[in-house]
């Protein structure tokens, strides 16, 4: 005759399940990187800003200040006209600019075959671009496509 599982046995399945369960779940949907590598000239301002604006998103940033930005942009491939004042690195993709914290999490979760973000020149009202009046411009968050080209991503009003 088989004698019945005592409540512990029963606890220590029921924990090994739920384990086993979490472990499976997270294997199939990692955690999207959260290290941000940014690169910008030691005189920038609004770069110091917009990498405040990740850190208080949750990011962790490591800022390396370098006298030609732009030669980290032109590395990734980002064409110059989509060129801003930074350029930073997360997941394998680049960014260029004053790209919206909740669009990267977009990108790294959607994962779409391209190589970056992008908010080109320096638009009022972005991350790190805040005006103490509150002035705002409209502006697009483009998606680098691989071989130069661009595409909208979101747009910011």
């Amino acid at each position: 005759m088989t004698e019945p599982f005592s409540r512990r046995t029963l606890l220590i399945i029921g924990v090994s399940a739920a384990a086993t369960a979490a472990t499976a779940a997270c294997a199939q949907n990692p955690r999207p990187p959260s290290e941000l590598a940014v690169y910008k000239s030691p005189t920038c301002g609004c770069c110091s800003a917009w990498a405040e604006h990740m850190t208080g998103a949750g990011f962790k940033v490591r800022t390396t200040e370098v006298d030609d930005p732009g030669a980290v942009r032109r590395v990734r491939g980002v064409p110059d006209s989509l060129a801003a004042c930074h350029t930073a690195v997360i997941g394998g993709y680049v960014l260029e600019g004053h790209v919206p914290a909740e669009d990267v999490r977009r990108l790294l979760v959607e994962r779409p075959d391209a190589l970056g973000l992008a908010v080109p020149a320096m638009p009022l009202g972005a991350p790190g671009m805040e005006m103490p009046d509150g002035r705002r411009e409209t502006y697009e968050t483009l998606l680098i496509l691989k071989g130069g080209g661009a595409r909208v991503f979101a747009r910011h009003v």
